[in-house]
């Protein structure tokens, strides 16, 4: 019964105007207004932006921030693969053989989530991560390692609440919201990089050039709350022992190595 309602006050929330209601407003002048209200809400740490509070004009603005120079550190350990956003790692595991995961005791299809059973077959038998980022978060995704984008493309067209309650009560929100995927080539083997969009907007932006990607370099950004999935392969990826789900983590902590 509470999944049903779940499910309807999203459908009904989740439409076309009420999406562009919130795009508009939160790109608009009158939102200026609402910056620091929301810093204060998420107590986001104003000493590590790079621009004064006052400098940003929209909340939207402010929302895709960015930090000073020296705000992260990045792990340079040669085998060591890094987060590629500020987030809370709600879960980890194994893909199945049949290419699927188990997140809050709900089945996911990585063949789905990757648009096909021909992507999905080189992550079989390997590792996956989630990484929610809330509205509190730091916004811009960087690379988690040093290597070179074999393939990108993007799928689905509307997106749920990637929250626990929508990854609890949500409809496939992880393989099915809108979603971009990066394939990045690395010397470690091969990782799929989704960067998968929350409710109301789909905003995920490419910010840097080329294929050539360096690891904790900026790559993109989240307009809202979202969540990053990394997937690795078989024998790929060795999980740095420490890190319990949930666990806080910021851009370029280790993660893990490469196998």
């Amino acid at each position: 019964m509470k999944q049903s309602i779940y499910r309807a006050m999203i459908e009904l929330t989740n439409g076309r105007f009420t999406s562009n209601l919130l795009y508009r407003f939160a790109r608009s002048n009158a939102s200026r207004f609402a910056i620091a209200p929301f810093s204060k809400t998420y107590r986001i740490n104003e000493d590590e932006i790079e621009n004064e509070l006052k400098s940003y004009q929209t909340l939207h603005e402010f929302f895709i921030r960015k930090l000073k120079a020296d705000a992260r550190s990045i792990d340079m350990h040669e085998e060591s693969i890094v987060s590629p956003v500020d987030a809370v790692i709600e879960d980890i595991g194994s893909i199945d053989q049949d290419r699927r995961i188990m997140v809050k005791e709900k089945e996911y299809s990585i063949s789905e989530m990757l648009g096909g059973d021909e992507a999905a077959s080189k992550y079989a038998g390997g590792t996956y991560m989630i990484f929610y980022l809330s509205p509190s978060h730091y916004h811009r995704i960087h690379s988690p390692v040093t290597g070179e984008i074999n393939k990108q493309w993007t799928l689905g067209r509307k997106s749920f609440p990637v929250n626990k309650w929508g990854l609890a009560f949500g409809r496939d929100t992880l393989s099915k919201n809108y979603r971009k995927i990066s394939e990045v080539g690395y010397e470690g083997g091969e990782l799929a990089i989704v960067k998968v969009g929350a409710m109301f907007v789909n905003s995920i932006e490419r910010t840097h050039e080329g294929d050539k990607l360096e690891k904790g370099k900026e790559m993109a950004y989240f307009s809202f709350g979202s969540t990053v999935i990394l997937l690795f392969q078989k024998d790929a990826f060795q999980l740095l022992p420490s890190i319990q789900t949930p666990a806080h983590i910021r851009v370029g902590e280790c993660i893990g190595h490469m196998v």
